[in-house]
């Protein structure tokens, strides 16, 4: 495994984060790892005005991982109350399976806590995403029991299939 170094973004990451985001999880490209929505969803998963408003929000951060070849993976934290919100996990396609992962989410968890006094990391997932849950079940977070629809908006994506809604999951720390 090559090198990996971690740091926060800055807004001139903002055009490679919404590359790998959308490489990642629609198109052809994600089908080559298996976090891929492309059966689920059409369309975009992000744009630069989505990442940019986050980036700008307050108490929010994107977290990057690099190797030698460049961007590897990104997460957005985002402080909510006395818990993080965990999003856009994202790892390269064709790299997904090899540990960096487990790697990015372990430094979200960590800096979440350096940053915020949360006792908790939250996070949603796409309900049929059955092997996606069990992965962050894997690690320590269990649902709530809380659910959220998805968006309508179709800047993030068109359904492909029926009803999608989001699952809650949460770890406390």
């Amino acid at each position: 495994m090559e090198f990996s170094h971690y740091r926060l973004a800055s807004m001139r990451d903002i055009p490679a984060i919404v590359a790998l985001i959308n490489a990642v999880y629609r198109g052809d490209s994600s089908r080559l790892g298996w976090t891929t929505e492309a059966d689920l969803l059409e369309g975009q998963r992000t744009d630069v005005a989505d990442v940019t408003d986050l980036m700008a929000a307050p108490d929010s951060v994107f977290l990057l991982v690099e190797d030698s070849i460049g961007l590897l993976g990104c997460a957005h934290l985002k402080r909510d109350g006395d818990g993080a919100c965990f999003g856009m996990f994202s790892i390269r396609p064709g790299w997904q399976g090899q540990g960096q992962g487990r790697a990015l989410l372990t430094q979200a968890e960590t800096r979440a806590r350096q940053l915020w006094p949360v006792r908790a990391m939250r996070m949603s997932v796409i309900s049929v995403r059955k092997e996606l849950i069990a992965y962050y079940e894997r690690r320590g977070y269990c649902r709530t029991g809380e659910t959220l629809p998805f968006p309508a908006d179709p800047r993030f994506g068109t359904p492909k299939v029926g009803r999608l809604e989001f699952v809650v999951l949460e770890k406390s720390f």
